[in-house]
């Protein structure tokens, strides 16, 4: 049986994985709000002022370090006057993006910013460039974070919240490329300048400004909008009209998103979403390419706030509501994207999976009747808490065999590893379906011993929860030893795994 080889560096440090990293994506969109996070007061699920509770307590064991509502595309079609004040009195629109459905406004800026809260989330508010003003834009950030007497500090207090919070996140539209507004690099470029320049920190509440970028590798994005952002020719991040640069990537199995079923795939399309998922190293080092070429010093955040996987909707659900199973697959796509994020930490400070509920690649599915089902992916979340403001260690597969099929020959294993209050944890995926995999890494500079081990993989790679049966894929211990500064797991086939280590 062929081994996997790889080494991890203990005693050399490199830049911090952002907690933000690991954060979330919570869009009005099927029924991630309506149904997920939202059941009302009135509702039978237990829930604390209509958020529903068993959600909240969930997540909260994945330490959610932010959340960006309420778009995606819905953000550009959003007018935040319409979600304040009494319920009763908000009015409606037509979500024409998502299922064309009525939209009542009953879940707002208030209620959103109580769910961040109780999740212990720090608020990620993406505005409307592509149907808003800048007015509207600039009042929302008074709205939410300025005391003292002002129209807008008024207007809150008036609605019963005294107090601002603090929104330390905002992102100037969605997608401008395309829902967002069909807009070239170069208009959207002098629309962020503008919408940017008049969203004010008010009472120290530092705001980072996120510009929207590309699409997957569309370099063009992130060409004009670096050269706008460092026009002044300066370092001081505080010159630029925006401090962080998006871009969207989600993951298929070569023949586009939404075209492919979650659960019901062939060998060719397995190896292909994996492949998929290991692109996203090569579109992160071409954004990085060109930002590190205007912004040597590295001012300036690069962000992929959408990503994940997206199949097609599940049989007899609404096409419009984006509601898809997650599999095993879909817990290796997110190991693989982990891995890659940790390794460009340096530039990369935040993602956003889509989406936290119900929609695309979850962490957890739930029904009108009180049930949830915790993903794959949820699992892949809580087993990586550890690498959250960790530094990055070096780590490197030196062999390993190969596997997929035609010209998607691809790495058995990948791997990160990072340290935190002398402790370390390592990440490990194991790609190939077909046989185990004995593991073994070299890990060099420290002595360190196993404190804990666990895998997670279900019978084939297709394999998911379902109420019926919450826990096919659920993480279970596995045995790994250290002996002579070599550590030795063996995963099984389709496999994500985690071993924390302790420093001597």
């Amino acid at each position: 049986m062929t081994i996997a080889r790889a080494a991890v560096d203990l005693d050399a440090t490199g830049p911090q994985i952002s907690r933000h990293l690991y954060g979330h994506f919570a869009e009005h969109l099927g029924r991630c709000i309506y149904g997920g996070f939202w059941v009302g007061e009135n509702s039978p699920i237990p829930n604390e002022r209509g958020i529903r509770l068993d959600v909240v307590e969930a997540l909260r064991r994945l330490h959610v370090p932010n959340l960006r509502w309420p778009g995606g595309c819905f953000a550009d079609e959003y007018h935040w006057r319409d979600g304040v004040g009494p319920r009763e009195s908000r009015p409606t629109m037509v979500n024409t993006n998502w299922g064309d459905v009525v939209e009542n406004n009953a879940f707002g800026t208030h209620e959103f910013m109580d769910l961040c809260d109780m999740l212990g989330a720090e608020p990620y508010v993406n505005g409307n460039v592509g149907s808003g003003t800048v007015q509207e834009m600039s009042e929302w950030v008074e709205y939410l974070t300025r005391s003292g007497d002002s129209p807008m500090a008024r207007l809150r207090r008036a609605n019963g919240r005294d107090e601002p919070w603090r929104v330390p996140f905002w992102g100037l539209g969605n997608e401008a490329w395309g829902c967002g507004g069909h807009m070239t690099p170069e208009y959207y470029t002098s629309l962020a300048r503008r919408y940017a320049t008049f969203c004010k920190e008010h009472d120290g509440n530092t705001l980072t400004r996120i510009a929207a970028g590309a699409a997957d590798d569309d370099v063009r994005w992130t060409h004009a909008l670096m050269a706008s952002a460092m026009s002044t020719n300066a370092p001081d991040p505080q010159r630029s009209p925006f401090q962080a640069i998006s871009f969207h990537y989600y993951t298929h199995a070569g023949t586009g998103i939404q075209k492919e079923s979650a659960t019901a795939f062939s060998r060719d399309e397995y190896a292909r979403t994996i492949g998929k998922a290991y692109e996203i190293e090569r579109v992160i080092r071409a954004h990085e390419a060109v930002m590190d070429a205007y912004d040597p010093e590295r001012t300036i955040d690069l962000v992929c706030d959408e990503w994940g996987t997206w199949w097609s909707v599940e049989p007899g659900t609404n096409p419009g509501f984006l509601f898809q199973q997650n599999t095993v697959r879909d817990a290796l796509v997110a190991g693989i994207h982990f891995d890659v994020f940790h390794r460009h930490a340096a530039r990369l400070r935040m993602a956003n999976i889509a989406q936290t509920l119900n929609v695309l690649q979850a962490m957890i599915l739930t029904d009108d009747d009180g049930g949830l089902v915790l993903t794959p992916t949820y699992h892949v979340y809580e087993m990586n808490v550890g690498h959250h403001d960790a530094m990055a260690l070096p780590a490197h597969v030196v062999s390993t065999p190969a596997v997929g099929v035609d010209d998607a020959q691809l790495p058995a294993l990948s791997l990160s590893a990072s340290t935190k209050d002398g402790a370390v944890l390592v990440s490990l995926t194991h790609v190939g379906v077909d046989d185990a995999l004995p593991v073994e890494i070299d890990l060099r500079g420290r002595n360190a011993r196993v404190v804990r081990a666990r895998v997670l993989t279900g019978p084939d790679a297709a394999a998911h929860n379902t109420p019926q049966a919450p826990d096919t894929v659920r993480p279970v211990p596995v045995e790994a030893t250290v002996e002579a500064g070599v550590l030795r797991v063996d995963l099984p086939p389709h496999a994500f795994a985690t071993v924390e280590l302790a420093l001597d």
